[in-house]
């Protein structure tokens, strides 16, 4: 099984070590499934595009193959296992499993980062509204604010990705009526931190602000963003009305690029469920947005171990 692969990815030293350190070794109680084979059922379950944890349960219940390949010997586990794993390891473990993966993609070159694009995706609540039309009925942690067509409930995923990969660098998840401007800064941070020097921020107009240019100068970035239209600075990007982007030629060829995280959207929400929520609350929808991106890290790390970068962006290969 290709799928195989990609699930292997995970199955590091560190990975291993993080993992055991939420079980017991000794003592009473019943004797835990594998943890690492645990993740690599959830990775599996973004992979192949099965909705809910009660429908990976069968899943690996009734296809030993599926089974073997996460780790499982004879026992699987039931859906309800799956929400006392993602509880017991918590939001921030997620994200250094997540970490540890791209560094390794960082280490072996599959990505660079050199220029970075900046934007934010919303995800539809897994709730109806509540009276006040503020918050989720179900969910009082999601909020109301502007989609692309009107008002949504849900959250939304703040991404910092790399251009030439299209591979996320970084993200947050937060509430849809937050604005986008405050979770600039600190994704610029996140990714500063794993030692990628990237050297030109790309975003939409939506990001235009003194402030915003100011974050990504600090780092020595050249902010690529467009002003007003009605700016009258000299050669100045803009968008215009037609969305056709005009000004320098250098800066318009480079803001192409920030096109790349429109598609890592797309390929997310369309191949990992990134758009599928079955969850609640807001640390349990950034869990499934990290294991989404983890998967497409995982993808990315098969075929650079297969010496085909040219499928580092080719879900499908490793699944279909």
């Amino acid at each position: 099984m290709k799928i195989k692969q990609v699930l292997n990815s995970v199955n590091t030293k560190h990975t291993r070590r993080l993992l055991k350190g939420f079980y017991h070794k000794k003592g009473p109680g019943r004797k835990p499934l594998n943890p690492l084979a645990m993740l690599k059922a959830q990775l599996m379950k973004h992979l192949l595009r099965i909705p809910s944890d009660r429908r990976l349960a069968l899943r690996l219940r009734h296809d030993r193959r599926t089974a073997k390949a996460c780790g499982f010997k004879k026992q699987t586990p039931s859906h309800s296992l799956f929400t006392h794993f993602r509880h017991r390891l918590g939001e921030e473990t997620y994200k250094r499993i997540f970490n540890q993966l791209l560094r390794g993609l960082l280490e072996d070159g599959g990505v660079k980062g050199t220029v970075i694009a900046v934007d934010s995706t919303h995800v539809d609540a897994y709730s109806q509204r509540a009276p006040d039309n503020r918050t989720g009925k179900s969910d009082p942690e999601a909020r109301v604010g502007r989609g692309r067509r009107g008002f949504i409930l849900g959250y939304r995923v703040h991404t910092a990705c790399c251009v030439e990969s299209e591979m996320p660098l970084a993200f947050t998840v937060a509430p849809c009526n937050e604005n986008d401007k405050v979770y600039f800064k600190p994704l610029l941070e996140k990714v500063h931190s794993l030692g990628v020097k990237f050297k030109a921020v790309l975003a939409d107009a939506q990001y235009n602000s003194a402030k915003v240019r100011a974050a990504a100068e600090a780092y020595g970035a050249e902010p690529v963003i467009p002003v007003r239209r009605d700016s009258r600075v000299k050669d100045a990007l803009k968008v215009g009305r037609d969305f056709v982007t005009r000004g320098a030629r250098r800066l318009v060829e480079l803001f192409k690029g920030r096109w790349s995280v429109e598609r890592l959207f797309g390929r997310a929400k369309e191949w990992l469920l990134l758009g599928c929520l079955r969850l609640r609350g807001l640390e349990q929808v950034a869990i499934h947005v990290c294991l989404c991106f983890t998967a497409m890290l995982a993808v990315a790390h098969a075929a650079v171990r297969c010496r085909e970068p040219g499928l580092m962006r080719s879900i499908k290969h490793f699944t279909a």
